[in-house]
């Protein structure tokens, strides 16, 4: 059977991606030291030290990254044409067969199904279980920002909304608590993401973790 290649995932898709990335980890390091501080810096009788302080700018900066790479990435998924197939794998998972076949593969006792889209069924409901947790971290996350920035700024103009939504997750030690186990669902994504990624491109042999990277994944079908 001939393969070629093809163009799966644009520019804009592919830096989304590992923008992402850079920033959860980004945030998954300074969150862990604004949480649970495991560096102490050398005593010093100068106020030059501020090592919190640093962490928490970083925490800060990347967070408004994710925000912003999180809102560009569902517009490219809503406007951008070469994310058509992103969309179009939602038809995937109203099919029972589509399920039944991906589940087979992944337990060794079936080939994988024919896809409509770039994902199969189980990658988009996990995907869509990202977004969620991405969301509700960066809300939260949010709401945790306007109390140390409410003086000016961006702080100050999303005070009088973050307040109310506050005050329904249970108030701030609440939103706190929300934050960190969010932050966990997300940590506990990125390993099964990972391996997935991993088996799908040594098992079907189309190069889906190359794509993410050129941009370009295998077709099996035979081109005439």
């Amino acid at each position: 059977m001939k393969r070629y290649t093809e163009f799966e995932f644009s520019a804009g898709l592919r830096w989304t991606h590992w923008l992402r990335a850079l920033a959860i980890f980004v945030l998954i390091v300074t969150g862990f030291y604004l949480a649970y501080v495991f560096i102490v810096p050398a005593a010093s009788d100068e106020p030059v030290v501020f090592l919190n302080a640093k962490f928490r700018m970083w925490h800060e900066i990347a967070g408004f990254l994710l925000i912003a790479v999180t809102i560009f990435k569902a517009y490219l998924f809503v406007i951008d044409r070469q994310s058509a197939k992103e969309r179009i794998a939602f038809m995937d998972i109203l099919s029972l067969k589509v399920w039944f076949q991906q589940i087979k593969y992944y337990l060794f006792i079936g080939k994988h199904p024919e896809l409509k889209g770039a994902y199969n069924p189980l990658q988009f409901v996990a995907y869509i279980g990202l977004y969620a947790m991405v969301f509700l971290v960066s809300l939260t996350g949010l709401i945790l920002y306007v109390h140390m920035y409410q003086a000016g700024g961006i702080g100050a103009a999303l005070y009088d909304y973050m307040r109310p939504i506050e005050a329904m997750m249970g108030g701030l030690a609440m939103v706190r608590e929300i934050h960190h186990i969010t932050m966990w669902g997300i940590m506990l994504f990125i390993p099964v993401h990972i391996y997935m990624a991993i088996f799908n491109s040594i098992m079907g042999r189309e190069g889906s973790m190359d794509s993410i990277i050129s941009g370009y994944r295998y077709n099996k079908t035979t081109k005439h």
